[in-house]
């Protein structure tokens, strides 16, 4: 059984223009919810890359598939084409790939990104941030101002999700059906591929960590125990270590890769929440035609294989 569709692109003001002799209703429609998604720098070798960085469509379907609309966010912008773009958006994606969390410029991104929504967060205004593999791995530099990550033996490899007592009463994992959340638990559903993580010992042992986030979930690659799900306590961020997202949209030919019904489920309701998510808070473009411009169907994506790691790749200047 699949969850209602939280259809959050679209909401209908109803204009007031009937008459007794006119029975047409004028509608106008307002925008809510665009999700913006950080580009980052292009991987080493990719034979398909143009210009600077790039954005694996699979998020973008991923979010998409769950009535928002995108926003690319590109890298080497000033603080000030940020901060517009904050106030334009309803939510943020960081999502998985391969760069330097504290000298990249998709990690100076994620920082004024991050530390805007802090600032938004605490005056009431509310904005979600989520993020994925690498995403998650950016949220715990930005929030204990290091990096604590270990090395683990996680690259493709699916495991089950060890939730922990904090689970089901989360933000996150309280609306899903208990058959998926036991489904989570017992099978080897949740997509790995990462080479760092951040363990139980790491997070214990910081205190800004241990303040800031809630642990929902736990894996273990044999020799030591890792987060791969947590929320924050006081506000609507969110990270996996699991990739949610390639179950229904990549279909590299690895052990980690899982496109059971189970698993593509998990990647439709953690897409579902975050997107219901984004639809507390107003943040909007200042116009219909500026908000057209900054939207994803302004670019192509390039087809890189079926086989690839990513199917299919945005690329941006």
């Amino acid at each position: 059984i699949l969850a209602p569709c939280f259809v959050v692109s679209l909401k209908a003001n109803i204009c007031e223009v009937c008459s007794s002799s006119d029975l047409s209703v004028h509608v106008s429609m307002k925008y809510l919810s665009s999700i913006g998604v950080l580009a980052q720098e292009n991987l080493p070798g990719d034979q398909f890359a143009r210009g600077s960085s790039y954005i694996a469509a699979s998020y973008i379907k991923y979010l998409e598939g769950s009535g928002a609309r995108v926003v690319p966010i590109r890298i080497n912008r000033t603080e000030e084409e940020y901060a517009k773009i904050f106030y334009s958006i309803n939510g943020l994606l960081l999502p998985g790939g391969d760069v330097d969390l504290q000298t990249s410029q998709f990690s100076r991104a994620a920082k004024i990104f991050y530390n805007l929504a802090l600032k938004a967060n605490d005056a009431g205004d509310y904005f979600p941030i989520w993020g994925t593999c690498q995403g998650f791995q950016q949220l715990s530099v930005l929030t204990a101002n290091k990096n604590l990550l270990t090395l683990t033996d996680t690259k493709a490899v699916a495991l089950p999700l060890t939730l922990t007592p904090a689970a089901q009463s989360s933000r996150l994992f309280r609306s899903f059906p208990k058959d998926l959340l036991q489904s989570l638990a017992d099978e080897n559903i949740t997509s790995n591929f990462h080479s760092w993580s951040l363990s139980m010992q790491n997070y214990s042992r910081n205190s800004k960590l241990k303040r800031f986030y809630k642990v929902l979930s736990t894996n273990n690659d044999g020799k030591k125990e890792f987060i791969s799900t947590m929320e924050a306590f006081r506000y609507p961020f969110y990270a996996v270590q699991w990739h949610p997202e390639k179950s229904p949209f990549e279909w590299i030919d690895k052990s980690g890769m899982i496109h059971s019904s189970s698993a593509v489920r998990a990647s439709f309701y953690t897409a579902s929440f975050f997107v219901s998510e984004a639809m507390k808070n107003q943040h909007h473009f200042s116009s219909p035609a500026e908000e057209d411009r900054a939207l994803i169907y302004n670019f192509s994506p390039v087809y890189r294989g079926i086989h690839a790691v990513f199917v299919q790749n945005y690329y941006f200047d």
